[in-house]
């Protein structure tokens, strides 16, 4: 776990930074910042609209009784995306995109329940033998 989020610390800025060089050198170094200034801004406003949505259905679901467990996945994955798009750069700003729309957040909601299963069933029998 540690080795992947090392070559994350490591590898994203350089990305980033490669991004950054290649994409002002072709469209300039103010339009470059400007864009990544205007993903800031729109980016928090999807994310605030969406984040709150999700909070609704959160609410509806608690109010009728059920746990809200994939709301919980989709508002775990707004919030890491709303950072994501609040973090300069073209690759952070792409990834963040990609999660605030639920049809690209489906796949990655439904690995990371299997992922929770299969971690809640072999903490459960470590601790009920």
């Amino acid at each position: 776990m540690f080795g992947k989020l090392l070559f994350l610390f490591l590898a994203v800025p350089l990305v980033e930074i490669a991004l950054f060089i290649e994409i002002g050198a072709r469209i300039g170094t103010l339009t470059t910042l400007l864009i990544i200034f205007c993903t800031a801004i729109l980016g928090a406003m999807l994310a605030r609209h969406e984040g709150l949505k999700t909070w609704w259905r959160i609410q509806e679901r608690l109010r009728s009784g059920q746990l809200p467990d994939e709301e919980l996945l989709d508002g775990l994955l707004i919030l890491l995306a709303g950072a994501l798009l609040l973090t300069p750069g073209f690759l952070t700003d792409a990834v963040g995109l990609l999660l605030l729309y639920q049809g690209s957040r489906q796949p990655l909601k439904r690995w990371l329940q299997a992922r929770l299963r299969r971690r809640l069933q072999v903490q459960y029998w470590e601790w009920y033998p």
